[in-house]
């Protein structure tokens, strides 16, 4: 059987207000042990390899099983970095070993009254058999904006 060669694009734009500062949220995605508590639920993910390099240039790694499902390989550049103000990445995604997308994601962060207002913004390509997975995506990343909104608690 021949693979169909295809491509799917698909964007969004997902925002969040978080009741803390700034710096709490930065941190969240800047230090190693504090993106460890939140990216991925661990009752429902199985961790494999692990890199992070929070630098311009830097890599970012984070693989794992969802119980009785594939194994998901995320694999981050850091393009730009301005500290308390965005992050923006472009990256690859693997499901048991298929190249499943590549994308382009930026995080803003901005002080408000009552906390801080994040925003992320995406534009992925899917490639092949995962062309409809965009609306997946999305639910995934409000997935991980949950879990943000857990550990920020």
């Amino acid at each position: 059987m021949t693979l169909e060669r295809r491509l799917a694009h698909a964007g969004f734009t997902l925002s969040r207000t978080y009741p803390v500062p700034v710096e709490r949220v930065w941190s969240a995605f800047a230090e190693e042990d504090q993106k460890r508590a939140w990216y991925g639920d661990a009752d429902a993910f199985v961790r494999g390899e692990w890199a992070f390099d929070f630098r311009v240039g830097g890599r970012d790694v984070a693989e794992g099983a969802f119980h009785d499902g594939p194994v998901s390989r995320y694999v981050a550049t850091y393009t730009d970095i301005v500290e308390h103000e965005r992050i923006v990445t472009s990256y690859d995604m693997w499901l048991d070993g298929a190249h499943m997308s590549t994308s382009v994601a930026s995080f803003e962060f901005e002080p408000a009254d009552d906390g801080t207002v994040f925003t992320h913004t995406e534009h992925g390509v899917f490639l092949d058999q995962y062309w409809a997975e965009g609306p997946g995506r999305e639910a995934g990343s409000r997935g991980l904006l949950d879990l943000l909104a857990a550990h920020l608690a």
